[in-house]
């Protein structure tokens, strides 16, 4: 048995917790750069405003229904997270932590312990609700089945229907049967855009409909062993438990870092001082992780809006012939890419980078011509850099980051704004991580 914890409106309820007047009104958190809407309240969901409108073109509206607009704060709602995960997994005997406000729980077996002293898996799954309103004070729902996609589709019925009190255990053939009719083709976890359209056309438009589908169909027209898994999910049976999570057990499969400019840039030395930025960070996760990157990607976008406007992106990749994690390393490479990538006169409003092929060091996959005498001497080489490396890291953190980085990633000469780095004009303080911005009562 799973259950799917998911924050309701997160961002938002992040916000309210440390702004209580705010609990009642139409609320909006927006992206990087303050680009577009990423979170909305119910009552701004009331209002028509939806989730990817650009902040400019709802502007207006925005002003006149009087909603409250909040920059992004991702270093209070990484933290917020980190305290409901802390309770879930202190709670349940498994967790998955599958995104920032999501998790999903193993609960296999315990009904039989909860019974008759502590009631069901409905009344486990309202006390986990009361929990993390109580400790953390933002809001869940909690959907519980079978299996991870049936407890997706359980914790989204929670959340539209008032009457269940964010609580929806699928505990009977006959309760799977109406959820599943009650949600739409599309909506189920697992189905994209495009196969949404491929199965309405097909006559196919609820869950109830996908679930009755055979095997056989599933392979040939919904992606083959993937398709027949999501409907055999679909039915009852479960085809995948719980993965590792990022709680410091996942050893993540790549790492990236993309931010879209704080104004679009025409200079390539300026593009070159954000990827070299984004380069750090992600170098710095990777090392924090252990391990040493194989593959470099950079790109690079092009508005899709204003005169400008391109509307596309452009990346390019590269094998490094010796995996690293080395951040000199890794900016010089990302440099040469941009090298392939540059438009003179093209304005550019985002850049990103993406280090894959990760490797644990001493396990990587040695050059063709790899020999014992350059192995040796690249082994000191390799040293000096993890030594630097460690340097590095540990000023930043006893200092903060970006006390020590390389000077391709400094600002122009001269002092003055960093011209890629985003804008938040609505960005409220770190409340939980920064002792400066810890509120203060009177």
């Amino acid at each position: 048995m799973f259950g799917l914890v998911d924050c309701n409106n997160f961002y938002v309820s992040c916000e309210r917790v440390f702004q209580p007047r705010l609990e009642g009104r139409p609320v909006v958190v927006l992206s990087n750069n303050d680009g577009c809407i990423i979170s909305r309240s119910a009552e701004a969901k009331a209002l028509g405003l939806k989730m990817g409108e650009p902040y400019f073109q709802v502007k207006e509206q925005l002003q006149r229904e009087q909603v409250q607009v909040f920059s992004s704060n991702y270093t209070l709602y990484g933290d917020m997270s980190r305290r409901v995960m802390h309770y879930l997994g202190a709670t349940v005997p498994g967790v998955e932590i599958y995104s920032i406000d999501e998790a999903f729980l193993d609960l296999g077996g315990l009904e039989q312990h909860l019974t008759p002293y502590l009631g069901n898996l409905t009344d486990l799954a309202q006390r986990l609700r009361v929990g993390v309103k109580a400790r953390t004070g933002i809001p869940v729902c909690v959907g519980v089945a079978p299996t991870k996609t049936l407890a997706k589709l359980a914790n989204r019925l929670a959340k539209k229907d008032a009457g269940l009190d964010g609580v929806l255990y699928l505990d009977s053939a006959q309760r799977r049967t109406w959820a599943l009719g009650q949600v739409p083709v599309g909506d189920v976890w697992g189905v994209g855009r495009q196969y949404a359209h491929k199965l309405t056309a097909a006559g196919i438009d609820s869950a109830a409909d996908l679930s009755r589908v055979s095997e056989a169909w599933a392979r040939k027209f919904l992606g083959g062993v993937v398709g027949a898994r999501l409907v055999r999910e679909l039915q009852g049976y479960p085809c995948s438990g719980l993965a590792p999570s990022e709680d410091g057990t996942l050893r993540r499969q790549s790492i990236s870092c993309s931010r879209t400019f704080g104004r679009p840039l025409r200079e390539r030395a300026s593009v070159l001082g954000a990827l070299s930025a984004f380069v750090a960070r992600a170098a710095e996760k990777l090392r924090r992780q252990g391990d040493l990157a194989h593959v470099l990607t950079v790109f690079i976008s092009k508005s899709r809006f204003g005169p400008d406007a391109g509307g596309h992106s452009r990346s390019a990749v590269l094998t490094l012939p010796v995996p690293t994690n080395d951040t000199r390393e890794l900016t010089a490479r990302a440099a040469q890419l941009l090298g392939r990538l540059w438009e003179p006169g093209a304005v550019y409003v985002k850049a990103g980078v993406v280090m894959a092929g990760l490797e644990a060091p001493g396990g990587q996959q040695l050059g063709l011509f790899g020999e014992a005498a350059p192995l040796a001497a690249g082994a000191a080489v390799e040293g000096r850099s993890a030594q630097m490396m460690a340097a590095l890291d540990g000023l930043n953190a006893r200092f903060g980051r970006g006390t020590v980085q390389l000077a391709a990633a400094l600002g122009p000469k001269g002092g003055g704004p960093v011209p890629w780095k985003g804008q938040a004009a609505w960005r409220t303080p770190a409340y939980t991580t920064r002792l400066e911005d810890l509120m203060v009562v009177k």
